[in-house]
């Protein structure tokens, strides 16, 4: 059982990023043909699990990042494509290997390559997309390129196994998830960004800005993705909703209600998600605790606060379309049901 939040429902349009995906399509073919051809590989088993995921439906939000932000710094040659494609093969790596370490079973609404192919296998191709995307920034050529991806790639490892030592911990703080999420998202959409300045050669004022802009987009990102995994319908969002409470994991909504609550509520939350004694009726009254406290709608403020940082991260660049469809990829962010 989920409940739906209504992100605001002050807008008559719905929200999305369709201003932003017209403006890089051009880019976009190239970075997936690309990515297709990148993923080849004698070994069969690679491109067809790989392949799985890739083409599971998702919005290549993280690559358009890239390529956007490239335009945004009136960049005009061919580097961009490359380390959108870099980007993509980071990110489906972690995909691979982040589920398998939380045993997930769909993503997207589709089965996950761990659930068709095994673990091994899993974990194996995902070495194998991050070993191209070395290779895709060896050829770029650029020691600063290969130093910022390089330090993503070791954050994102970093937040992974911060979540690990955080998970069932009832007594995590805020800061210590915001730390988790910083490192495991936020990051790659820093990175992503952060690429857009560097290929264009601009100053490092710019180089901030735009890495800022990623990093609180990818807070508020995650923040969202936390707040659906309790208030969102499968058929929305693409996976089962509660996957996060059966994995005992602990996002702010699990934070704020742990923290609101009386002895009596914080013994539940110990017991389900501490200690993962779970039976039917948990997830349910664990929604109406986090709805009782407001943990939800607080949940969601914070990402619109990380958002407002976001935009104002843009103001240092000229106004025109591409900046208008980066702002507004952060209301899409903010206010989606996948």
């Amino acid at each position: 059982m989920g409940i739906v939040v209504e992100l605001d429902g002050k807008r008559d349009k719905k929200p999305s990023f369709d201003d932003l995906t017209a403006i890089v399509a051009d880019d976009m073919k190239r970075v997936n043909q690309q990515i297709l051809t990148r993923m080849e590989s004698p070994v069969a088993l690679i491109p067809q699990l790989a392949g799985h995921v890739i083409s599971a439906g998702g919005k290549r939000l993280r690559p358009m990042l890239t390529l956007a932000s490239a335009k945004l710094c009136g960049y005009h040659g061919e580097r961009h494509v490359t380390l959108a494609t870099c980007i993509e093969f980071i990110h489906t790596a972690t995909l691979l290997h982040d589920d398998v370490v939380d045993e997930s079973k769909l993503r997207r609404g589709m089965d996950t390559a761990n659930s068709v192919w095994g673990n091994q296998a899993s974990v194996l191709v995902g070495d194998f997309l991050f070993s191209r995307s070395f290779e895709l920034m060896v050829e770029d050529g650029s020691v600063k390129v290969m130093g910022i991806l390089s330090s993503a790639s070791a954050r994102l490892a970093e937040g992974e196994v911060m979540q690990l030592l955080t998970a069932n911990d009832t007594e995590t703080s805020e800061t210590a998830y915001l730390d988790v999420i910083k490192a495991k998202t936020a990051q790659l959409f820093a990175a992503a960004c952060r690429l857009g300045a560097v290929v264009a050669d601009r100053p490092k004022i710019e180089e901030e800005a735009l890495d800022g802009f990623g990093m609180n987009l990818g807070v508020a990102f995650q923040l969202i993705d936390d707040v659906l995994d309790y208030s969102a319908k499968q058929a929305t969002l693409g996976k089962t909703v509660g996957d996060d409470f059966r994995e005992g994991k602990i996002t702010l909504p699990v934070i704020l209600s742990y923290r609101r609550g009386d002895k009596e509520e914080r013994a539940f939350w110990q017991r389900t998600l501490g200690e993962l004694e779970q039976s039917d009726g948990d997830l349910e009254h664990a929604i109406q605790l986090m709805a009782k406290h407001g943990a939800l709608d607080d949940s969601v403020e914070r990402a619109r606060h990380y958002g407002s940082i976001a935009r104002d991260s843009l103001g240092i660049f000229p106004d025109g379309e591409i900046k208008d469809a980066m702002i507004s990829l952060i209301d899409f962010c903010i206010e989606r049901p996948y």
